[in-house]
């Protein structure tokens, strides 16, 4: 038996290695050589949260659009003088700076205490998670070890988010793509309760919808009114409005409930009521903020581990808005 054990000892590090290289992450991974990474980040996203409230939202969406397109690996935060990174294509234009301003402060804070050991890609899942807890969200750990990718395409990013037209197939068709149920879908639009939009992407809702009917029948009537006044026709593009009417400013269940009413601002969100397949779990949430908040925190953490980049696939950034070789 004695003999067998140098033997039994490499077979378990070769199958930890093996592990690490398919994307394994760990809570503790920083436990070693930066302990205390989560409480850097959490104190950058407060202050940057006492500046503006939408550092929530943006950094939100930042870890999503991230996530979706080649994984969870910092791509969005690439600057190309070219401009021909992901963050330059079409769907990426509207990213608020305030999402990439909380991630690019937090890198610089961890790099003065632990200086080239945690990547850009978890320090937006950290991120991501603590702008919804001080919205008043749910807390929730965040699994660690990503590595920063090596290519940023704006050409990549077509075809990879959700527009605000789908039906409730293309949505799970698309969240099916990166491992995500229909539950865990639902679940991550809930984020639209600190979301902004600009008028354009739903204004055909309020104005064109159909030759018979120019607004959406789904649509409550008082607030197709309220959407109106906010954007009329050829309104100002850079003008912005709340996704949620109710309460904008608490990450809550709220969305839920508005949709319920007759209140979700984009098709994509009313659908989720509208649909018998998925009207249930909406029901679900809107009367249960518990069930909802669990929901949650498990579909973030699922959608952290999307195509996460270990190995020679990825690297530890130095600055978050370019690779170490440029």
């Amino acid at each position: 038996m004695e003999a067998w054990r140098p033997l039994m000892l490499l077979i378990t590090v070769f199958m930890v290695i093996m592990q690490r290289g398919e994307g394994q992450l760990a809570e503790n991974f920083y436990s070693s050589t930066c302990p205390n990474v989560e409480s850097i980040v959490k104190q950058v996203v407060k202050t940057k949260f006492g500046q503006t409230f939408v550092t929530v939202p943006a950094t939100l969406r930042l870890f999503f659009h991230d996530c979706f397109v080649q994984g969870c690996d910092a791509s969005i935060l690439i600057s190309s003088p070219n401009g021909d990174a992901e963050k330059d294509a079409p769907d990426n234009l509207s990213l608020a700076g305030d999402g990439f301003d909380t991630v690019n402060k937090a890198k610089e804070a961890v790099e003065q205490a632990c200086p080239g050991v945690v990547s850009c890609a978890d320090i937006l899942a950290i991120a991501a998670r603590d702008v919804v807890v001080v919205a008043g969200g749910p807390s929730f750990n965040v699994e660690l070890g990503r590595l920063d990718g090596l290519v940023s395409t704006a050409s990549s990013v077509a075809g990879k988010l959700p527009e605000p037209t789908f039906d409730l197939d293309q949505l799970n068709a698309l969240f099916a793509e990166n491992n995500l149920t229909q539950t865990d879908m639902i679940a991550l639009s809930g984020a639209h309760t600190v979301g902004f939009s600009h008028c354009n992407r739903f204004a055909n809702r309020i104005y064109s919808f159909s030759k018979s009917s120019p607004v959406d029948p789904t649509l409550n009537s008082s607030y197709a009114v309220q959407l109106m006044q906010a954007c009329p026709q050829n309104v100002d593009p850079s003008i912005a409005i709340d996704m949620d009417p109710v309460t904008p400013r608490l990450f809550d269940n709220m969305y839920y409930k508005n949709l319920v009413n007759g209140e979700g601002l984009f098709t994509s969100d009313e659908v989720l009521f509208t649909d018998p397949a998925s009207r249930p779990t909406v029901n679900d949430f809107a009367n249960n903020p518990t069930d909802f908040n669990g929901a949650f925190a498990t579909a973030m953490r699922k959608l952290g581990r999307t195509s996460v980049k270990t190995g020679k696939q990825g690297e530890i950034r130095r600055d978050c808005t370019a690779f170490n070789n440029s």
